[in-house]
């Protein structure tokens, strides 16, 4: 035992002094990805039978259920068909970017962290795939977490419940943003720093603000669930509920987005906002405006001269 604790902090210490490290992780983590794999194969196993011997009426009506949920889909998808082409045309009177469907890839839950104070979870798709850190997960109701590192064929995934995980939310009624920080309990993360008088309600929907270029703007997070204003505290207290299944989802959407330099953005420009035309170096913005001013300049010493 005193042999493996040593280990453990020599091997601790390595990873956060050496950058190699992270490739003998990855390089561990393929090595055991068929162990995980086999360890994966009961709860399978399980669910395969419980399809083969379901009884038929309980299968006939999980069908007639089915049927009505995608009923109910292509009715908002046409809904958001003819949304989707007014808010195009909007945009393009505002002189705004248009925004672009964003690439996924599926994947499904392989193993989940044994430590009952960390919340990860390990994903079947890896490097091979085209996975790469800091990739945001969702399910089918909203954001999971984020990608915190990969191997050949599988992946490890933070989620948003966990206590080092935050990520920059807006309130979807009304943009005003927000820091949202996980409590360590899986049905709860924390809004921080949210003034006493911020316009916050119970029932709000947390969407991703889209800031620090990691999640794409409009991802559904989380919903509050406590507003408490504490009287002579310059802050409200707000938690919120994660609208994820982190509980129960197996199946979850890697979103792939295209890698941008931030150095050559704006400050305040949101990426999925962002038009085409703005993306440039900011040399470039400081050459057109000094161009700008010298044209400027020459036509003010042309008036004068003509007076």
């Amino acid at each position: 035992m005193l042999l493996c604790a040593v280990l453990s902090f020599a091997l601790m210490f390595a990873e956060d002094r050496f950058s190699w490290m992270v490739d003998v992780r990855a390089s561990m983590a393929t090595l055991v990805s068929p162990v995980q794999w086999v360890v994966s194969l009961p709860t399978e196993g399980l669910s395969w039978g419980a399809l083969v011997f379901a009884d038929q009426q309980e299968l006939a009506d999980e069908n007639r259920a089915l049927r009505e949920q995608l009923l109910n889909l292509s009715s908002r998808v046409q809904r958001m068909a003819s949304l989707s082409t007014e808010n195009a045309r909007l945009r393009k009177l505002l002189n705004a970017g248009q925004r672009s469907d964003v690439p996924y890839i599926t994947s499904q839950l392989l193993t989940l962290d044994a430590d009952p104070f960390s919340h990860r979870m390990v994903v079947d798709r890896g490097e091979q795939d085209g996975v790469r850190i800091g990739l945001p997960v969702l399910d089918a109701y909203g954001l999971v977490g984020q990608v915190i590192s990969t191997s050949a064929y599988n992946s490890r995934v933070l989620m948003i419940s966990d206590a080092s995980h935050a990520v920059p939310v807006e309130v979807n009624r009304n943009g005003l943003r927000f820091i949202a920080q996980g409590s360590g309990k899986i049905d709860q993360v924390n809004v921080l720093h949210v003034p006493d008088t911020a316009d916050i309600r119970v029932g709000d929907l947390l969407v991703t603000s889209g800031l620090a270029l990691r999640f794409p703007r409009g991802l559904p997070v989380a919903r509050v669930t406590e507003v408490y204003h504490d009287p002579g505290k310059p802050f409200a207290r707000v938690s919120a509920e994660p609208v994820a299944q982190l509980e129960r989802s197996r199946n979850f959407l890697i979103q792939m987005p295209p890698e941008i330099d931030a150095a050559n953005l704006y400050v305040g420009d949101s990426l999925d906002e962002l038009p085409r035309d703005n993306i440039a170096a900011p040399k470039d913005a400081e050459a057109t405006s000094a161009e700008a001013a010298t044209e400027a300049q020459a036509a003010a010493d042309a008036a004068g001269e003509n007076n």
